[in-house]
């Protein structure tokens, strides 16, 4: 099974991905990961990622696929995660593409929908408390800076909300509930 988790930053993909790794024996593909991967491998894709990185440069939407084409040839697993990819209509076009050369599917993409005001104010109290306790916080975990991301999330990313809701594939969950309400409201989906 293959799955897309879709939400804002901060909306909790990262914490269900990872339960759905530790219970279902899936393995999360999350681009960021991947690319700091690829570029300490010493591969040709990791050469190619690494001189990127080090011009500032963006990573073209052919290189993520290809490092996505590498995990899905080599990584064993019993589904994949896509987290952070695609964010894009062309990247999802791409990702499509791709798994139907490899004879996959996507099974399931799944929106964590949150309220802004409430998603900034819970990311912010928890820099907050963690700041206090001494603990390291992201630096754009405030305000602005999570504004900012929200925007730049529904420019560019939330169109594909629209494109899996016509494909059929769409389901939503309440992203501000519990974590485990949100893991069995996804284990609901998934199980469907």
């Amino acid at each position: 099974m293959n799955i897309i988790l879709l939400g804002p930053p901060g909306a909790g993909k990262g914490t269900q991905a990872r339960h759905l790794v530790e219970t279902r024996g899936m393995v999360q593909l999350s681009t960021g990961d991947m690319l700091r991967e690829a570029k300490d491998s010493g591969t040709e894709m990791g050469n190619i990622v690494a001189d990127v990185m080090a011009r500032g440069a963006l990573v073209t939407d052919e290189i993520v696929i290809g490092l996505i084409k590498e995990k899905l040839e080599t990584v064993k697993a019993k589904g994949f995660i896509f987290d952070g990819f695609p964010r894009t209509l062309a990247q999802a076009d791409a990702l499509g593409q791709l798994l139907e050369s490899q004879g996959e599917t996507i099974d399931a993409v799944v929106e964590l929908e949150v309220n802004d005001d409430v998603l900034v104010s819970r990311i912010v109290g928890r820099a907050e408390e963690a700041r206090a306790a001494g603990q390291p916080v992201r630096a754009d975990d405030n305000e602005d800076s999570l504004k900012i991301r929200l925007m730049a999330y529904y420019k560019q990313t939330s169109p594909l909300i629209g494109y899996y809701y016509a494909k059929g594939m769409l389901s939503r969950v309440d992203g501000l509930g519990s974590i485990e309400a949100v893991q069995g409201d996804i284990s609901a989906v998934l199980d469907s």
